[in-house]
């Protein structure tokens, strides 16, 4: 649960998730830990008054000076065991993926040169970390926030090709260039217009037209890293390729998109639909599959999106559901032999339209069943605390 304090009491190892002045709650693009004296400044000289903070991911940093220049310990961490521990790892593996991809946006954008060895070690610990807990990510990854949308649709399209990768049964150095490829893949972006690429609205057809044009963007930019391999390549220059030869770049047809090519266009069009942006709210993940398998067979290609929806689950962890009796709550764990029948993370009622208490119900082992996906904004709630 998330603690609102006043910035006097921010220390040197909280976590910050968002802040307040004195008119209004303010999002933060790359929540994260406060790690030194001058970030705490920073706070106070920009007006925050009040500070929310993650007390389950304090990260031990220190002694934290008070303002008699006398040291104070830091408040000690809490320790997370089991999937509350994975989740915790993923949170700040995120984080610092987000950061580091900010960093890679602003140097291409910028025209610097770019080493592609923070990306490869970044592929690699998606790839470990989506291996050994891919509920825990895919709970995390849901966070999401409409202003940071660039950053975050990047690595979730990495962590979802990853994921489908490993379902399918890839080699992990093949998971490892999906991985690149999806956090690069929208890296063309960094080239178009900003009052395009962040319109709160339809484009027009001209606005459209330039957009796509970050497809071919994209070429020149990937060429500045070296030793980009073919896959990550693929799915960087596919994922708006159509089987019906309808798409761009190149107007590619049927088997002239590679496979990670095909798999790319999947999972970028899913994560857009389930992402909520300035404009439009997320759907829920059974709202996307409908819709995707509408574009079967003349976009996507049908036999990979059934491979999909099974790799993802049509309740995935992470997403928000009704139960039967009107009690609303998280998908918190897969359930493999019954996929309608997940662990469900309880903290809200329809019936009597407030937050409850949090109870975890294992629908394997109840009467009780999920009646249908839903979306924060539907029903005015926010479930990020409870994640």
């Amino acid at each position: 649960m998330l603690e609102k304090l006043p910035v006097s009491k921010i220390q040197i190892g909280m976590f910050v998730v968002d802040v307040e002045d004195k008119e209004r709650r303010i999002s933060v693009c790359n929540p994260g830990v406060v790690k030194h004296q001058k970030a705490l400044e920073n706070l106070r000289n920009k007006g925050v008054v009040w500070v929310w903070i993650d007390p389950t991911r304090f990260v031990e940093i220190g002694a934290t000076p008070s303002a008699s220049g006398e040291s104070r310990p830091s408040p000690k961490s809490r320790k997370s065991t089991g999937f509350s521990g994975n989740v915790d790892q993923a949170r700040h593996l995120i984080d610092e993926s987000k950061s580091l991809l900010e960093k890679v946006l602003e140097d291409v954008y910028q025209g610097k040169s770019v080493d592609i060895e923070p990306i490869k070690d970044l592929a690699d610990d998606i790839v470990n970390s989506i291996v050994h807990s891919p509920d825990a990510f895919q709970c995390v990854a849901a966070l999401r926030n409409k202003d940071c949308y660039l950053l975050e649709h990047s690595l979730n399209v990495a962590f979802l090709l990853v994921n489908f990768g490993r379902f399918l049964g890839f080699e992990p150095a093949v998971l490892k260039d999906l991985a690149v490829g999806g956090v690069l893949h929208d890296i063309g972006k960094t080239q178009v217009q900003d009052e395009i690429l962040h319109k709160p609205g339809k484009l027009t057809a001209e606005e459209f037209e330039h957009m796509k044009l970050h497809q071919v963007l994209s070429q020149p930019i990937l060429e500045r890293f070296p030793g980009l391999s073919r896959v990550s390549i693929d799915v960087s220059l596919m994922h708006h390729e159509k089987l019906d030869g309808s798409g761009y770049p190149n107007g590619l047809k049927d088997k002239s998109i590679s496979l990670v090519g095909r798999m790319s266009s999947i999972a970028d069009i899913y994560d857009a639909l389930t992402a909520t942006r300035c404009y439009k709210e997320a759907m829920s993940p059974a709202a996307a599959f409908k819709l995707m398998t509408g574009l079967v067979p003349h976009h996507l290609d049908p036999s990979l999106l059934k491979q999909f929806i099974r790799c993802v689950g049509f309740y995935p962890v992470g997403s928000l559901v009704k139960l039967s009796d009107g009690q609303v709550g998280l998908v918190w764990k897969s359930n493999d032999k019954e996929m309608t029948k997940p662990v469900v993370k309880c903290f809200y009622s329809l019936k009597f339209n407030r937050y409850r208490q949090v109870k975890y119900i294992n629908l394997a082992k109840s009467e009780l069943f999920i009646e249908g996906g839903l979306t924060p904004g539907k029903i005015g709630i926010d479930p990020t605390p409870f994640r």
